[in-house]
């Protein structure tokens, strides 16, 4: 999978979600099993209706938001694995174009799916679907329980 002398890089797509925590479970327990190193990535981006909200709420706020996300996600997960080499970070962004770009020159995307999105998405996600029509790489997704 990894040519000679490089590290293989696993990237996990992270959002916070019951399946996104499966994904990253299961890239976790691929990095022990292989020496390879895990990119947490969660993406983050501006509400559609960001400029109608009756509220304002600072783009600085949603990020620190994201960090918490991802920052909770990685400590629940990564007690099983303490060895692992797990690297988190926060790219603003649409969620499937950000784990796209994150994913070049990885040897796995693994991304959770909650199986939401009507008839197209009823197998997996519009996120879970981009990243399995358009990575560089293969793409494992895990599904959350029970679905």
């Amino acid at each position: 999978m990894a040519e000679s002398g490089r590290t293989r890089r696993i990237v996990a797509g992270v959002d916070g979600s019951a399946a996104s925590r499966r994904a990253l479970a299961w890239a976790v327990r691929q990095a022990h099993l292989t020496g390879a190193v895990v990119d947490a990535v969660h993406a983050w981006e501006l509400p559609v209706t960001f400029d109608m909200a009756p509220v304002f709420v600072h783009p600085d706020q949603l990020e620190k938001e994201a960090e918490k996300v991802l920052v909770t996600s990685v400590s629940e997960v990564c007690g099983e694995h303490p060895s692992a080499t797990v690297r988190a970070r926060v790219v603003r962004g649409h969620p499937a174009a950000v784990l796209i770009r994150a994913a070049r020159g990885a040897d796995a995307l693994v991304v959770g799916s909650r199986g939401h999105g009507g008839f197209v998405g009823a197998l997996l996600g519009s996120v879970s679907q981009h990243c399995v029509q358009h990575a560089p790489c293969p793409v494992v997704v895990v599904r959350e329980a029970g679905t």
